[in-house]
């Protein structure tokens, strides 16, 4: 608007709270609450949200014509006065229960995903990305591949989009990849690709938001006041969440961890220093020393894993030096923020807490702030995080405004 335009305009009208705006806002409150509490009866949903009973009401018939939540007349209670009290739950059954997908594209290969409205992993296939051109003909094949697989989905439950999500830089907004050097794609209009492919909405982000906010939306509540995740793979990378909001930055590039300090590291990076996070401890650097070491034939990080589950020494030492190297990263995250909660997505200790004792005590041991090693904790999806966090890229924005769209 120009200043002519100011000067003219009539003086700007107050936000629409009274109408659509409060209207889903009720329909968000009452999901999140039935999230949380359900099955809870109708009046529960009133004393646990603050709403109206009347309010409420509207709200959960809204919401049941959407297909997101459904009467449970088979819970009703008795023995009291008047009407039975109904629960509401989120339609999770598998009579007619929305699905939302999602694809968590790595490196070595990409995960598939079909989730509920709780985080409820109903299928998932895992594509891997041998023999194929990364920067040219991987995001065709990665679309054909999450075509066959949704294709195959239980028949009767709807399908509300796809979560994408990858590590890098990625812009949400624009549904783009910035930058992911390990891919080599560079500004690549990936959510609108895959719509295309796929004739079905797609929402994008980094992969290590779209975990954060997975805590958020269905871990522990001590995610909600404050977490830094930290996401250690091929990419490492890591998000800030506060107050049930992930931290994205003006340009969508918060998190950027890749190049933070280790202590005590000296492994060359490419950026021309050392003893860079990603160069010192992602699954790349670590499956090549474990090839130099002779412990794997190729590198590939998932044998790593599994000579070390099956009692190969070098390979348990190998993940505990790397679980140090990201305690000591962990401690400088919890020295400048502070967080309630550090979640540490890293495949060695989702598999075997052993890991993740390295991890908290390399952290404790190297943080002036946190002396409670338990503020420390794995995804609460446990090896099911890739696409669990992947759906919740769509069922997050689903949570905050149920009505739209």
């Amino acid at each position: 608007m120009t200043q002519a335009d100011e000067t003219t305009a009539p003086p700007p009208q107050p936000p629409r709270m009274a109408g659509d705006g409060r209207r889903d806002a009720n329909a968000a409150t009452v999901l999140r609450t039935v999230l949380d509490h359900g099955p809870v009866a109708r009046g529960g949903v009133a004393r646990l949200s603050g709403l109206s009973p009347a309010a409420v009401s509207r709200q959960c018939t809204d919401l049941s014509r959407r297909g997101l939540l459904r009467d449970l007349p088979e819970l009703a209670s008795g023995g009291t006065v008047g009407r039975p009290q109904i629960p509401v739950d989120l339609h999770t059954g598998e009579l007619g229960g929305p699905l939302a997908a999602g694809v968590h594209i790595g490196v070595p290969a990409s995960t598939f995903g079909l989730v509920d409205l709780r985080g409820r992993i109903v299928a998932r296939r895992t594509f891997r990305h041998d023999g194929i051109d990364r920067r040219t003909e991987l995001p065709g094949r990665v679309a054909r591949e999450l075509g066959e697989f949704l294709a195959g989905r239980p028949q009767g439950r709807p399908l509300l989009g796809v979560g994408a999500m990858l590590g890098g830089w990625v812009d949400p907004g624009a549904g783009t990849v910035v930058r992911h050097d390990a891919l080599g794609w560079h500004h690549r209009t990936l959510a609108a690709d895959l719509s295309r492919a796929l004739d079905l909405p797609v929402r994008l982000d980094n992969h290590a938001r779209a975990i954060a906010q997975s805590e958020i939306l269905f871990g522990l509540p001590a995610a909600r006041r404050s977490l830094v995740h930290l996401f250690v793979g091929n990419v490492v990378d890591a998000a800030l969440g506060i107050a049930g909001v992930v931290h994205r930055g003006p340009r969508s590039g918060a998190g950027d961890v890749a190049h933070l300090p280790v202590p005590d590291s000296t492994v060359p990076c490419a950026c021309g220093r050392t003893g860079c996070l990603e160069a010192t401890a992602s699954d790349t650097a670590l499956a090549a020393v474990a090839v130099r070491r002779g412990i794997i034939p190729e590198p590939d990080s998932m044998l790593l894993w599994d000579a070390a589950a099956t009692g190969d020494p070098r390979a348990d030492r190998l993940l505990r030096s790397r679980a140090r190297a990201v305690g000591r990263a962990a401690a400088l995250l919890l020295d400048v923020l502070d967080p309630d909660l550090v979640v540490i997505t890293e495949q060695s200790s989702i598999l075997n807490s052993a890991y993740l004792e390295e991890i908290r005590g390399a952290a404790v041991d190297h943080s002036h702030v946190c002396d409670d090693p338990e503020r420390l904790v794995s995804p609460h999806a446990g090896p099911g995080v890739l696409p669990v966090a992947a759906g919740t890229v769509l069922l997050n924005p689903l949570f905050r405004s149920p009505l739209q769209g």
